[in-house]
């Protein structure tokens, strides 16, 4: 619509050109930086320096990267080239913001008598600069261009033909930097699909790219085959590996390199639905062309990712834009404007005492445990701990809070924030301390918080392990699974640091189990994002249309020895607390597959104990 209605060039982003922003800096005109993940602006300058003759083997071209004593430093090659007329490049000037924010703050707002040829650039990531500082300066950001193609065509232009006429095996190189330069793309892009992309955010850099492809030409050089796994331990393990820290992300980058990297690359090869490698004998200028008329429009399905994935992107877009209008709103309201905040908060400090419970009496449990404690036992005793514990802070808060709204109580700065929270639908932070990870607004984490509480009392009547336990509803899922383990090994009589946990999927409904497992326990629960469970056919299957996630039957939860554990067409499914992934993964799941496991990695396939 932007395109058809106001032009192309609304909707198509600028090129980073600092030779053509430079033109506009002057002696008393800084360029200031701001600088993104994996982008290093001190290569680009260094490069354009040389064509004015300047540079740090000839004397006039001085680098600090600011931090703790390099203050005097930094001050000393500025003055230096203010006299002289050399260049001085300050980094990250946010680490020092007391000195930025005063020593350079006034250096930079009186630069008229400087040299002629002096020119100043800072670079900093985006945090509190001086606004007087901002003024003055030229401020520049490089970021990856958005899209797949954009990204393939810039990746692909930091190599040229007499780069590939260097090598012994210049069509071998240019098929294999051809590669690793949709990886690049298809990793920097991933992103954008938030935790189903990537767990983590990871700052790959053109750097990763560039190495790359050197370290291609030197085993090019010295081997008469090409060393495929040599290179993709490499790519994947060492430069590209180098910046991952999350297992599952690493896994993902390997099989990218593992469907990418061999020997079919060299002819035609379909490397992404509906795209084919150019021809390893065309030129650098060929090879652009190839991809801005093959390459298709760009869909989940070039990731490895189910078509639902796009509208889950879209959907955190839309809410982000909805969270930063709230955020800009006024927080008080005129008459006539609705509920004011005190109002609002009432009413919801009034629902949740209406519904709330009374605590569990832990020691009463004891009591009828009779000394006897098997680990699910104490597991549960656990739990009643962790539930009384938090029960107990909400009752208080809300209790001070109640008297600080009728005036008995002077409100405090807890109090002010607890009942912004109760107003605005959000879980208040003295209560997340004390509960388990959660993304719901605050009416769905209450009736979440009364669902747990439930089935802690459904079992202090029988005080054995539940038919079925809702371990989404745990506050420390691992230490049920440990249970498994340690009554599975207790029984058996087997090595406890030998065990593992295997999962499987009975065709048997809730209310067809009438007893416990008999050899683990049956869990319920969790929920699948990327994929479904196929109960027809007792394995994985792709997601059915705007189906964003996919209720898993109940799953039997069993401890089995190491060496007696089944692999065979499995896909090894991590099991997350949360959308948000990454930190709050709890255990792996074998999932019987039809399919090959890289369709499941590269969809971003996991289980979910907690859904909105």
């Amino acid at each position: 619509f932007v395109k058809q209605t106001m032009g192309t060039k609304y909707v198509v982003s600028v090129p980073f050109n600092l030779i053509r922003s430079f033109e506009d800096a002057g002696p008393s005109t800084p360029v200031f930086f701001i600088l993104s993940p994996g982008v290093d602006p001190v290569k680009d300058t260094e490069k354009m320096a040389k064509e004015y003759k300047i540079g740090a083997e000839l004397g006039n071209f001085g680098l600090v990267s600011l931090g703790q004593g390099q203050e005097p430093v930094a001050e000393k090659m500025v003055e230096s080239g203010y006299r002289e007329g050399s260049w001085a490049f300050l980094q990250n000037i946010h680490l020092t913001p007391k000195w930025t924010g005063s020593w350079l703050d006034k250096r930079c707002d009186d630069l008229s008598s400087a040299h002629p040829d002096f020119r100043l650039f800072l670079s900093a990531e985006p945090a509190k600069i001086p606004v007087n500082l901002l003024q003055v300066c030229i401020k520049l950001t490089n970021e990856p261009p958005e899209g797949l193609k954009p990204n393939l065509i810039k990746n692909f232009g930091w190599f040229s033909d007499d780069y590939f006429e260097s090598s012994a095996k210049p069509g071998e190189l240019k098929s294999i930097c051809f590669a690793i330069s949709l990886f690049h793309a298809v990793i920097l892009e991933r992103k954008k699909f938030g935790p189903q992309g990537w767990n983590r955010v990871y700052p790959f850099n053109t750097g990763d790219l560039t190495s790359c492809a050197q370290v291609a030409m030197n085993y090019l050089e010295s081997n008469p085959k090409i060393p495929w796994d040599d290179l993709k331990y490499i790519f994947g393990e060492i430069m590209y590996g180098g910046h991952i820290t999350d297992h599952y992300d690493r896994i993902l980058a390997m099989t990218y390199l593992d469907g990418y990297l061999h020997d079919e690359l060299l002819d035609n090869y379909q490397i992404i639905p509906g795209f084919h490698t150019a021809p390893a004998s065309s030129s650098c200028k060929d090879v652009i062309e190839h991809i801005e008329t093959t390459m298709p429009a760009e869909t989940p399905a070039a990731f490895g990712l189910h078509s639902n994935a796009e509208i889950g992107f879209r959907m955190k877009q839309a809410e982000g834009l909805f969270l930063n209008i709230r955020e800009l709103q006024p927080r008080s309201s005129g008459k006539g404007a609705g509920m004011s905040v005190d109002e609002r908060a009432k009413s919801v400090l009034d629902e949740i005492f209406e519904k709330m419970p009374e605590i569990l009496d832990l020691q009463e449990v004891i009591e009828k445990l009779e000394g006897e404690r098997t680990p699910y036992t104490t597991v549960f005793l656990q739990e009643i701990v962790r539930i009384n514990e938090l029960q107990a802070e909400l009752v208080r808060s809300l209790a001070e809070l109640e008297l600080g709204l009728k005036g008995d109580l002077q409100m405090s700065e807890k109090m002010e924030q607890l009942q912004a929270a109760l107003a605005e639908d959000r879980v208040p932070q003295s209560w997340e301390v004390l509960a388990y990870p959660s993304k719901r607004p605050l009416g769905m984490w209450f009736l979440n918080f009364l669902e747990r509480y439930k089935q802690l009392s459904d079992w202090t009547v029988e005080l054995g392990l539940p038919k079925v336990t809702w371990i989404s509803g745990l506050f420390n899922p691992q230490s049920f699974l440990t249970a498994v383990t340690q009554t599975t090994a207790r029984k058996n009589e087997w090595a406890l640091d030998k065990m593992i946990t295997q999962t499987e999927i009975p065709k048997r409904l809730t209310e067809e189990i009438t007893a416990p497992a008999k050899e683990g326990a049956f869990v319920s629960g969790l929920s699948m994002e990327g994929a479904r469970w196929d109960e027809k056919g007792g394995s994985l299957e792709e997601s059915r249309h705007k189906e964003l996630f996919a209720k898993m039957p109940i799953i039997l939860i069993k401890a089995v020895p190491v060496e007696k554990a089944d692999s065979k067409d499995m896909y090894t499914c991590p099991v997350y607390r949360t959308q948000d992934r990454g930190p709050t993964f709890i255990f792996n799941a074998n999932l019987r597959t039809k399919l090959p496991s890289a369709k499941w990695i590269m969809a971003g396939v996991a289980m979910l104990m907690d859904v909105l």
